[in-house]
């Protein structure tokens, strides 16, 4: 009862945010970026070039094997750009039908996890289109999946990744998906209906949001994130989620990273490489207080 409780207020709250947005005359079913200006560039060219900028730093080897997933950071582009344009260099001689990123909710707590209907999201780059058929399908005869409009409208772990995707895929559809349960068993479950969608539905990649530890001294959030990191390269969502559990490490994006860990390897990869690790003292000098940041790929290895 109390889980349909929260998913009809939260609803309910959605319902009232979309008539506020017609009625100052927005576009209907078209989220506008609320990140602009702050968490990246608000003019078109100068976000194109900054990330470019990024992807010209860095370095990556040629993957030998088919990329099924990406484990990305959502800071502010300053922050966490150095380190997201390793994974979004794999992308430049790529291309997908759709892209399905998963991400936490950092402003509400709520049951399951929330699939867009949307018709897309804005970008200083131009528009997004929701692949609204694939979301569909999610969310049929699943009761712990809903469209909650309400937990996307604050939400920056989402959009942060959009210039990335539209500067290195030109024209992609995006399925996003904000996860307000960080139980094992909605991972799981979720990432067993994105597997069997995703298999005979056409070139599909997945990305999972998630900066890691939060506000530790440098060496200390190394120690953390390592543990993380650790995990991420065994491809052991079990043992991560137990680490998580004694609190050996942390993330905001657990619940994204277990459930995309769990459906890459429902769809065959059975190798992770990490891309890059960082924190924000490398770019801030101020090593006090650090978020950690890395870059993973998930491969189904060339046989």
């Amino acid at each position: 009862m109390q889980r349909i409780i929260i998913i009809a207020i939260l609803l309910f709250i959605g319902l009232i945010f979309e008539n506020n947005q017609a009625d100052a005359g927005t576009e209907v079913g078209i989220r506008p970026s609320i990140l602009a200006g702050t968490w990246y560039p608000a003019d078109a060219a100068e976000l194109r070039k900054s990330i470019e900028r990024y992807l010209s730093k860095a370095k990556t080897e040629p993957l030998k094997g088919e990329l099924v997933a990406l484990i990305v950071p959502h800071a502010g582009h300053k922050y966490s750009g150095p380190t997201a344009a390793y994974a979004y260099k794999l992308l430049e001689d790529r291309s997908f039908d759709r892209v399905i990123i998963l991400g936490p909710s950092h402003h509400f707590s709520f049951p399951g996890a929330s699939i867009s209907l949307q018709k897309g999201y804005r970008t200083p780059l131009g528009i997004v289109a929701i692949d609204q058929d694939f979301s569909q399908k999610l969310l049929t005869d699943e009761s712990f999946l809903n469209w909650i409009p309400q937990v996307e409208t604050p939400e920056h772990s989402l959009e942060i990744h959009l210039p990335f995707l539209q500067v290195v895929l030109k024209q992609v559809k995006i399925v996003p998906i904000i996860m307000g349960d960080d139980d094992f068993e909605t991972c799981a479950r979720l990432a067993k209906k994105l597997a069997k969608i995703i298999k005979g539905s056409g070139r599909t990649l997945l990305i999972a949001s998630s900066d890691l530890s939060h506000f530790y001294k440098a060496e200390q959030a190394k120690k953390l994130d390592q543990e993380f990191i650790k995990h991420i390269r065994d491809l052991n969502p079990e043992a991560l989620y137990a680490a998580l559990q004694a609190k050996k490490t942390e993330a905001c994006g657990r619940a994204p990273v277990l459930t995309v860990m769990l459906a890459a390897k429902a769809l065959g990869a059975d190798q992770a490489l990490i891309l890059n690790y960082a924190h924000s003292g490398d770019v801030s000098g101020d090593n006090n207080r650090v978020v950690g940041y890395v870059s993973a790929a998930l491969v189904k290895k060339s046989r």
